[in-house]
Formats: structure tokens, sequence, C-alpha cells
């Protein structure tokens, strides 16, 4: 009695409210009459650590299932050696024998491991269920919500923490059943012999084992060494209804997921959803956005819908695919890795005017908790003191193989240092900037002051510059002189860690970031008065990186507001790179795009990339592809590998359209279009801990309100004159501006 007694309670509490995790609709949900039949086109749903596809395989029904922390660690034998050395490096440059240079780092270094690896998946039979009637993915809700015509019906959703995923069903058949399918790390007879460079098979895994017992099934993997990670799913019936839940937990995590379902089946997917929305709630009430073109519409919301699943506070960063890596028997596109010579940075621009700061931190904490590993990387590779961070990264930011100049470039830690800048900025947090953002640039500085040499003339360069990713992987992606890139990250890492110096009393520091940054000459300029690549070389070629515009965007150095010669610049700038045209822009370079044009000013230009973006560049479930996939010529690459950081660089495009205050002074919709006459935000953030609601109507500014976070100098352009209001705000006041 006692036995059967417990399990009634458990079964009350597992099923109760478990149809009534109630939903809101938006415009922006994804909504189709079919399930998606390949994963990178699946319903995303995620937390940052662990991750969900919601698509079909044959006749299945099928989970594709992911943790943030899945990975093989192993390190790279080839860079134990003493020739893995920047110094080796140039040396082989010097000579022109850059062969040894590829074998060490594009041969040797490059094998299967390191990498991310997938999770598993679950499968469910539905080849009795008949059509889809409806697949909806609710972004205020975070939950994907699945009916067939047989009247079956699905929830799913990811809970905003933890390691746990729920499936709610109704109204399935008696046949009904979950299968745990793990992936293939092994292969026998005739498939070994077409083992492709990105077998699973090749990490040398033994198969995992799964585990059944009753509806609780199990699978353990064993990684590299002493690694290993679990799922575990568990699911209970009642009637025609069935609740399940599953997780993934990995070595690193110090949990079971075993036991991790056994706790959240306890408390069933009622308690688990209302915990849910006290995250999504508060989320979406951060900051909003109206703008009357519906394609860009919809895909801001789903941008931020994905930030949102793909980052935390404690969460490790956002990772080439986050939580979403491949689920089709390969190792992901690039290994599923942290690309720190565009990716990692683009993929956190929303953070900031979105008014997403503690999402942020999902970065930055990363970044500092790695500090000790990165300054020993610095000190074998380059022989210096401070801190260089390289450019392709493990989960525990070890450095991967690669093109030598980019993932191994001296100023990849200035743009990464340039996020804490722009916490400290947006945040207005002192002691943010003392114990965490000017500390990490303090070493940055330092490194560059050591790795750069005075020549002759008194000016501070490289002895050997590069751009990313100019004349890819030959020795001629090697530069003399310094490259607008180079130059611009070093002059960013010297001004802002002198301007940090400042705000924290620290007057000798303050003048020697000063004194180095004013030994840097002078950007190199083309003959139509634009930026170059380098001295002497045009941007005269269709590239995906604008690695030569850095100055413009994100770093800000040089802004329209400054002076006509800087606008004179960016114009220059920006109309050789439409001349020479998109053929090899990826989709994430249309996003850039978008963010460039908004800082220039120009809200037409600016509107189009983002149009472009989302129209040509996105598969059906808002996911970026890389190419063109309407194969209409916005880029000669057509293909469709998977990567997060041009979503999340599209999200921060229409941000910047609608405020900006990189120059220390705020503007209302800076950067849209003629045609855009009912346009709203609500709370994006400024510079100085200002938070801004701003809406037009027909045409005509209708509201300004300001809140001062930590009070301070308010300064805000008046949308009537031009002129610049200056006010004295407290902390927690809301402030009207006169219209």
């Amino acid at each position: 009695m006692k036995r059967a007694l417990l399990f009634t309670c458990f079964a009350i509490g597992c099923f109760a409210g478990c149809s009534k995790l109630e939903v809101e609709t938006s415009e922006s949900d994804l909504v189709f009459n079919d399930l998606a039949t390949v994963w990178e086109e699946a319903m995303p749903l995620g937390n940052a650590t662990v991750g969900e596809l919601v698509w079909q395989k044959g006749d299945n029904l099928r989970l594709s299932l992911d943790r943030i922390d899945l990975w093989d660690l192993r390190p790279i034998e080839a860079f134990k050696g003493e020739v893995y050395s920047f110094e080796w490096v140039k040396e082989h440059v010097r000579r022109g024998d850059y062969g040894p240079v590829t074998e060490l780092f594009d041969k040797k270094g490059y094998a299967a491991a390191p990498s991310k690896i997938p999770g598993a998946a679950l499968e469910m039979d539905i080849s009795s269920w008949g059509p889809v009637k409806e697949n909806r993915l609710y972004l205020n809700n975070a939950l994907c919500e699945v009916l067939w015509e047989s009247g079956v019906l699905m929830k799913t959703f990811v809970q905003a923490d933890g390691d746990v995923g729920w499936i709610v069903f109704e109204n399935v058949p008696e046949s009904f059943d979950i299968q745990l399918v793990p992936p293939e790390y092994q292969v026998k007879g005739e498939d070994e012999a077409g083992l492709g460079s990105s077998s699973l098979a090749l990490l040398g895994y033994p198969q995992g084992e799964v585990k059944r017992e009753g509806n609780l099934t199990t699978y353990h993997q064993r990684g590299w060494e002493d690694y290993f990670y679990d799922v575990a799913v568990d699911w209970k019936r009642r009637g025609n209804k069935v609740v399940a839940a599953w997780s993934v937990t990995s070595s690193l995590s110090g949990k079971n997921a075993a036991a991790e379902v056994s706790k959240a089946m306890s408390k069933g997917p009622k308690a688990a959803y209302k915990h849910h929305m006290e995250y999504w709630e508060p989320y979406w009430k951060g900051s909003s956005v109206t703008v009357p073109d519906a394609t860009i519409q919809r895909q801001y919301d789903r941008e931020m819908y994905k930030f949102g699943s793909a980052t935390r506070k404690d969460s490790y960063p956002i990772s080439l695919q986050s939580v979403w890596t491949a689920d089709d028997g390969f190792l992901p596109p690039w290994k599923g890795d942290y690309h720190n010579d565009l990716n990692t940075q683009l993929s956190y621009w929303p953070a900031y005017i979105g008014n997403h700061l503690d999402e942020g931190l999902g970065y930055l904490n990363t970044l500092w908790s790695q500090i000790d590993k990165y300054k020993a990387f610095t000190k074998k590779f380059f022989g210096k003191e401070g801190l260089a961070v390289p450019g392709y990264c493990t989960l525990e930011g070890e450095a991967m193989s690669g093109w030598v100049q980019y993932g191994f470039s001296p100023t990849t830690s200035a743009w990464l240092g340039q996020h804490f800048y722009l916490h400290w900025k947006y945040s207005a947090d002192k002691e943010f900037l003392k114990e965490r953002a000017y500390p990490f640039m303090r070493d940055v500085a330092l490194f560059l002051e050591q790795e750069t040499e005075l020549r002759p003339d008194g000016t501070r360069t490289f002895e050997y510059s590069a751009s990313p990713e100019i004349n890819d992987n030959r020795i001629d992606a090697f530069f003399t002189d310094i490259t607008n890139y180079d130059l611009a990250l070093t002059k960013f890492a010297f001004v802002a860690a002198a301007e940090m110096a400042d705000s924290l009393g620290l007057a000798e520091d303050s003048a020697r970031w000063k004194t180095d940054c004013g030994q840097l000459p002078d950007y190199a300029i083309d003959e139509d008065g634009g930026l170059s690549i380098a001295p002497g070389l045009s941007y005269n070629l269709s590239h995906r990186h604008f690695s030569h515009a850095m100055a413009i965007h994100p770093l800000g150095l040089l802004d329209v507001s400054h002076s006509p010669e800087e606008k004179s610049i960016i114009d220059a700038t920006l109309s050789r790179l439409h001349a020479n045209g998109p053929d090899w822009w990826c989709g994430y370079s249309y996003s850039w795009l978008a963010n460039m044009e908004a800082r220039a000013k120009h809200g037409e230009e600016a509107a189009e990339a983002l149009r472009t973006f989302a129209s040509c560049f996105v598969l059906r479930n808002s996911f970026h592809a890389n190419g063109d996939q309407t194969k209409s010529g916005k880029s000669r690459f057509t293909y469709r590998p998977f990567t997060l950081e041009g979503n999340f660089a599209y999200a921060s495009g229409l941000q910047e359209m609608l405020l900006q205050s990189q120059t220390g002074v705020i503007e209302v919709f800076p950067a849209i279009p003629s045609g855009w006459k009912n346009v709203s935000f609500n709370r994006l953030r400024a510079m100085g801990a200002f938070l801004v609601s701003a809406e037009m109507k027909d045409g005509k500014m209708f509201s300004i309100s300001v809140y001062s976070e930590k009070g301070g100098i308010l300064r805000i352009r008046s949308p009537k004159d031009g002129q610049v209001i200056t006010m004295d705000t407290k902390p927690g006041e809301t402030y009207s501006i006169s219209l």
C-alpha cells in the first residue's frame, strides 16, 4: 500500500497541470505545417547549458540533445615542442620558408580533436500520427508545440536554467515509446574505409552504452581520458497523456543525468514551467523594439529569442553553434569551437544596447576565469608578459589549430577586451571597472606595448601584421607594414586603457598608454579617401571579413560626428565595400554592414542589409547559414554551414539604427529609413547606464524618456533642433525629454 501510494502521489505531481502550459503567441513565432527534415532547420530550444532541436528523421520525431561542455579537450601534441612560438613563425616568414609553418599549424596541429562533440537524440515513431497540422515555436515562452491532425499534441521546452528539458504529450496511441539514440562513435566493416576528416569515429571512443529499466533510459559515453558524459530520459503515462524529462550532464558539470531527471520528474513540468517563465518574462521586458518592416521585425525578435537561449550570466560563452551542435553523424562545422577572430565577438554585440548585460557576462566571466591560462600562453608562444588570447580556442581556453595569422594574432585580445570596456561603459559599474575591466585591458596594453616595436621614425608598429582573412593562409598574409585591423585594435587598447586609468585616478598609467597610442601611425587611406587594408593595399576585392574597417565599427575610433574628415573616410570606406560587391560575403558580412551603415547614419542602407540577411542568409528556423540560400546573387557562397554570429550581429544592427551613444551623446533614431513613420523602442540601453524609451508616430517624435540607473550627467541630442541637452540625473529617476 505504501509503495502504491507513493507512485500515485508521484503521478499526480508529474501530471498535475501538465496540459496547461499556457502560451502567448507572437507575430514573430516560427510557425509551420510540417516538421523540418534536417537538423539545421529544426526548432531550437535552449538555456545556454543544454539545448534541443525538434525535427523529423524518417518516420520518427527526433529531438536532438546537446550540452555546451560536451568537448574532446585533448591537447595538440604538435604544440608542445620548442618550435611552437611566434618567433619561430616570424623567422620562417623572414626566410620566405613558409612550408614548415603550415605543416605545424594546419597539418600536424589539425586533427579530429580537440572539438565540440554531439550529445544524443530521442526518437518517437510518428508514422501513425498523420500529417502535422501546426508546428509552432512560441518565442515569448521558449516552448515548441506540435499538433498532428490525428489530435496528438506535444509541448516541449528546455527549462530556463539547469540541465533538464521537458516533453508533454496528449492523445498518444498505445504504441507510444521513446528511444534514446546515441551518436555513432564507432563504425565497422565497409564504413571504416570511407571515414572522412569529420567522422566522429576519428575520435577513437568506445561506443557508449545505452541501458533501459522500464521507461528510464540512460546513455553513458566515455571520451578522451577520464572525460565522460551522460544522457537520461524518463517518462510516465496516464491514459493518453505522457510526461517525459531528459537531461544531459558531463563529468565537467559534476552532475548525473539520471539523478537530474529523477528530481525533475518528482516536481513535474508545471512547477518547472513556472520557474522557466520567471526567466523569460523579465527577459522580454528587458527591452523591445517595434519597426514597420515585418521582415526585419520578425528576424530581430527571433535573434533575441536565440540570444536568450544561448547565454546566461554563469554559462560558458556562445560557441559557433552554442547548444545546437550538428546532429548529422559528423563533427560540427569548424569543430564548433570559439573563433575569436570575429565569431565570439559579434555574438555578444546585442547584449549592450539590447539591455541584456547579465547575459553578456557569460562571456566576460569565462574570459576572466581563464586569464591565467591566457597569460601562460602569452609567455609560452609570444615570450612576453601581459595578455594575449588565442584566436581559436577550446572550451577551456586552449589554443586550437588553424591559420596562424589570425588564430595567433597578437591583437585578438584587444577585441575581446573591448567587451570588458563596453560592459563598463553601458553599466557604469565602477567596481567592475576596477576589478575586471581595467586589469584585463591593462594586461592587453602591456602585451601590445612589448610586442610592438619603435622604428627609427618614432612610429610604433609590428614586425609582421595581418588582417583577417586577407590573403588567406599564404605567406603574403603577413604584412611588413601595420594593417588597419591591427592598428585599430592596438590604438583602441591604448585609448581604452588610458580612459579606464583616468577614471580610476591612475595618472601614471594613463600617461603611459597615451604615450604608446601617440606613437602609432595614421590609418592607411586608399586613393578614394577610405580605409585600405594596409599601406599600399586597397580594399580592391570582395571579402567576407571587413577587418580593415574595424576603426568604424565595432571600435568607434572613427565616427561621422567627430569631424567632416572622419565622415568622409567612413563614407568612402562604405562606398568601396559596395563597389567591390558581395561576391564573397557571408551572411555575417551583411549583419556587420548594417551596423556600419547605422554608425554612418545611413538608415536606408542599414535596413537593406538587414532585409538581405533575413531574406537570403537564414534557414527556415532563423539560423544563419553563411551562404546565400536563395542563390540570387547576394553572394557566390551558397553553402549552408550554420553559425550564430551573423544572427546576433543582425540584432545589434537594428539596435544601432534606433539608439546610439558611443560618442557620449545619446541619439534617438539616428539611422532609420525615411519611410519608417511609426517606430518605437522600450528600455534600450545607452552608455552611462541610461535606459531610453522612445516613440515616433506618423513621422513625428511622440515621446522620449530616460531612466537613469546610476545617476550622473545625461547628454542627449534634441530631436527639435539637434542641440545637445545636458542634465544632471539622480539614480532611479525617469526624465522626459522636451519635444
